[in-house]
């Protein structure tokens, strides 16, 4: 166990910023992270209060300033196939491993169900943290269990489908039980029949160009990943966090309320009553698609997404994403949610 002091986060957020941590240490394995959650008790005990924070892939997290506190790298890896029935393979993986890496290795054991979610940054243990989701697919969809450390008791806990309380973007973990435990590996549900799902337009629209006419799992993954590449920015050549802002559910009255005034307004049905508004077209309709300040940016081609050009600071991102709520706000009636951890 190796505890670092003072130790730059630069490498380890997409963001792209060089905000410096108190303490840095990884994990690899339980006991290791357990022997690091008994140091960061001693320290408290004597600094009387150190913060915690657990970082993955460090893709969905806008650092602001500097973490006085110990930060605690995920680094468990391993997939294994750990059970299977008539119609489904049953796919653990490790909380550490990279998920566009996992999404590979389904598709090339042709394990059905990620396929549409391909591409999307960070790590495995985030997925059912964020109930991440993308192109008519979320992880509750194919998500078995997971299991947790319980940070304060030291145990290891099994979460279930109705246990972790999928929402939009949302689980257990980020309200409930939000600090209290940290997930070290999930078990996703995958289908020996895939049902593919190729909902969202722009899916055939690209199989099309490709001139794929079978129907894959493989083809629709190579569809999704040039859609992604085409419209969203490399966090490795420009930092973002993916989608900045959630998009918005609003009744089906105040829908039409925006429609009467933008009839080209982007909505998708959630239920008879609820619809979920695109926030990027929002976002551009109020003007700030491509627009920068300084090297804080919303995206020339995604205005859903916030970019550091370069020596952007967490809170000139942070502020910029703030205008963008308030205009948006002022405009349609309807304040965005960030859909980024502000650290």
């Amino acid at each position: 166990m190796q505890v670092q002091q003072s130790t730059s986060l630069l490498p380890y957020n997409t963001f792209g910023i060089d905000a410096k941590a108190q303490f840095f240490a990884s994990f690899s394995h339980l006991e290791e992270l357990r022997s690091l959650l008994a140091y960061h008790k001693e320290l408290s005990s004597i600094h009387k209060y150190i913060p915690l924070m657990i970082l993955g892939g460090g893709s969905n997290i806008l650092l602001t300033q500097d973490f006085n506190g110990l930060v605690l790298k995920n680094q468990l890896k391993g997939i294994e196939l750990v059970g299977e029935d008539a119609d489904h393979y049953y796919v653990k993986a490790a909380a550490g491993e990279v998920w566009h890496e996992l999404v590979e290795y389904c598709i090339a054991h042709n394990y059905a169900g990620l396929e549409n979610l391909s591409l999307i940054p960070g790590n495995v243990g985030a997925s059912p943290m964020q109930n991440i989701g993308a192109y008519g697919v979320e992880i509750k969809d194919v998500f078995h269990a997971l299991e947790a450390l319980d940070i304060n008791e030291g145990t290891v806990q099994t979460f279930s489908n109705t246990d972790c309380e999928f929402g939009y973007r949302e689980s257990i973990f980020k309200n409930k039980l939000k600090g209290q435990f940290i997930i070290l590996n999930v078990t996703y549900r995958l289908q020996k029949h895939p049902v593919l799902n190729t909902s969202y337009g722009a899916i055939k629209e690209q199989l099309e160009l490709m001139g794929e006419k079978e129907l894959t799992i493989r083809n629709i993954s190579h569809a999704i990943i040039n859609i992604r590449t085409s419209k969203l920015p490399n966090p490795k050549e420009i930092g973002n966090a993916g989608s900045f802002f959630k998009n918005p559910q609003v009744s089906k009255f105040k829908l039409h309320v925006i429609w009467d005034d933008y009839p080209d307004v982007v909505a998708y049905e959630v239920n008879s009553l609820t619809y979920k508004l695109a926030a990027g077209w929002m976002i551009e309709k109020c003007g700030w698609k491509g627009i920068r300040r300084g090297d804080a940016g919303c995206h020339a081609k995604q205005a859903l997404v916030l970019v550091n050009y370069g020596k952007a600071t967490g809170k000139e991102i942070l502020d910029l994403s703030s205008e963008i709520i308030n205009s948006v706000k002022e405009k349609f009636g309807i304040e965005l949610e960030r859909e980024v951890n502000i650290v």
